[in-house]
């Protein structure tokens, strides 16, 4: 008998955090490592990743991690589940291994795979194709099975002009798919999408005219990831008599392995250096951070960059996704762009950075796969809804369609779904900075609580010989009130916690948890009432 079990840790009714988990008897295959940047209201927060509690339980069955292409959404967690698991094995093709050890995962602990080559695991094969994306080396994957193939698309868009390292291998699709394709796991994001994406996404020309067209500096705000968009950026530049300068390590460093692979193309006579930032035919690449949206902008038009200052008649181009997260904070730069005189380019609205399915996209892949049971992925749960709605369309029963939340199980015996509804428990582990402990709920509480109402920090000193209070109690805010406008306000939170501190010295005992806790309950409702807001109340009483 052969079981196969297939959820998400990730990746389901969300945008980013892609995990997917594929068992087939006791061998455990996970597909794609992601990360979900977090939203406004998420204080501090830098990222989301899965909670890896079940693949830490069953590490020892963990045949590997494959990642289909070098974006974040995909494979930006590949660190931190590696310090959850060491040992773990992550299985790239060249450019995404590069991105992986970017993000700090070490060279051993990565396999290179080349697509249309198999990777032997016992009587289980996994076999990596060749899909055109916005990163060269994009693949799918094929795990063989007795009862058919399990095949996970990855992004992919359609387009037979992408070629060499984004080509996609159509002939090789439709081969697997004649072999019999049990399960068909499918991106959703651009589901909503009627036709082709391509050419939607062909920009060069766009960036030429662009380029022509403006006088002075031209700033271009990118991902460094999104290589077929730097491509059509220098495509553009290349008979302007400009010179594109790099900002920043990380993306000269992308971009230079990008070009020593030939992944990008261009002259070198194209590339300028420092001396040319202030020329005004330059053409200025600054690298953006989805972690930290147009960070380095800011910086620039605030005036805090070293090397770069603003002029008017700068034209600026956002040559990247803009992200409904990110839209307060773009509109504000953009209208801080225009008071300084600077002119702002927008992508045309039929003109797409993604390169993700849309409809015909998606239905050819079904057509070519032809598989027996579909599984939406990737993308919220509207999205996900109308990719099933177009497999239903194709002739796909939709009671061999499924559309699941992240930790159920759809399971197969023997190569005939049998949904148990079994669900695993999944959590979502907040990242901040560095660490990848989870921060937590009440954290995120404790943050909000202080963006919203401040701090009000209560200071005593107590003498340890004779219970006497010496000093204080002394008060301070922070995020408030202003103290000198408020001076009835602090008399009377120094008076109340002066006779909490009073009352619970009792035959010279002290209780200092009853004191803290008084101060805080008494203090919580008199500001209240005061103000009409909940500060956080902290008392620190010490004795000397």
């Amino acid at each position: 008998m052969e079981k196969v079990r297939i959820f998400g840790l990730g990746g389901l009714d969300e945008m980013g955090k892609n995990t997917y988990v594929v068992e087939i008897n006791d061998d455990i295959f996970v597909f794609d490592c992601g990360v979900k940047y977090a939203e406004g209201f998420m204080y501090g927060i830098d990222y989301i990743i899965p909670d890896y509690e079940y693949l830490v339980k069953n590490k020892k069955r963990i045949k590997g991690v494959f990642i289909t292409h070098g974006h974040y959404e995909n494979m930006g967690a590949a660190a931190d589940l590696a310090r959850t698991i060491p040992g773990i094995k992550f299985y790239a093709t060249h450019y995404t291994k590069f991105v992986l050890m970017d993000l700090g995962v070490k060279e051993e602990n990565i396999v290179e795979v080349k697509p249309n080559k198999k990777i032997n695991f016992g009587s289980v094969s996994i076999f990596p194709m060749p899909v055109s994306h916005s990163v060269p080396g994009a693949v799918m994957y094929c795990i063989n099975t007795k009862h058919g193939a399990i095949c996970y698309t990855g992004d992919f868009i359609i387009d037979p002009l992408m070629k060499d390292a984004y080509d996609m291998d159509l002939g090789k699709i439709a081969y697997v798919g004649k072999q019999g394709v049990l399960c068909l796991l499918s991106e959703s994001v651009f589901s909503e999408h009627t036709g082709h994406t391509s050419p939607t996404h062909r920009l060069a020309s766009f960036f030429a005219d662009t380029i022509n067209k403006c006088d002075g500096r031209i700033f271009f705000s990118v991902l460094p990831t999104h290589l077929y968009t730097i491509q059509d950026i220098l495509e553009g530049a290349k008979n302007s008599h400009r010179k594109v300068v790099i900002m920043g390590k990380k993306l000269q460093n992308f971009i230079r392995f990008a070009h020593e692979h030939q992944y990008l193309n261009y002259s070198e006579d194209l590339i300028g250096d420092l001396t040319n930032i202030d020329d005004s035919n330059s053409i200025l690449l600054i690298c953006d951070d989805k972690s930290n949206a147009y960070a380095a902008i800011n910086k620039i038009v605030n005036g805090y960059d070293k090397f770069i200052t603003l002029k008017e008649g700068d034209s600026f181009v956002f040559a990247e996704p803009r992200y409904d997260a990110n839209e307060k904070v773009l509109v504000k730069l953009e209208n801080d762009l225009a008071m300084a005189g600077c002119k702002i380019v927008s992508l045309p609205k039929n003109k797409n950075i993604l390169h993700h399915a849309s409809q015909e996209d998606l239905m050819l892949m079904i057509k070519l796969m032809n598989p027996k049971y579909y599984m939406p992925v990737k993308g919220e749960y509207r999205y996900l809804v109308n990719n099933a709605n177009l497999a239903n369309a194709l002739g796909i029963p939709a009671e061999n369609i499924f559309l699941k939340q992240n930790g159920d199980v759809v399971e197969f015996i023997d190569g005939v779904a049998t949904d148990k509804f079994e669900h695993i428990k999944v959590k979502e582990a907040l990242i901040d900075g560095k660490s990848s402990d989870d921060i937590g709920d009440l954290v995120i509480k404790d943050r909000e609580m202080l963006s919203e109402n401040g701090i009000v920090l209560i200071t005593a000193t107590l003498s340890k010989k004779d219970k006497v209070l010496l000093v204080g109690p002394e008060v301070t805010t922070k995020g408030f009130i202003y103290v000198k406008d408020s001076k009835e306000i602090i008399q009377g939170i120094k008076s109340i916690s002066e006779e909490v501190i009073l009352r619970n010295i009792v035959d010279g005992k002290i209780d200092f948890n009853k004191i803290k806790t008084e101060i805080r309950s008494e203090l919580s409702s008199y500001l209240y009432e005061q103000t009409e807001c909940k500060p956080m109340i902290i008392a620190v009483i010490q004795e000397v």
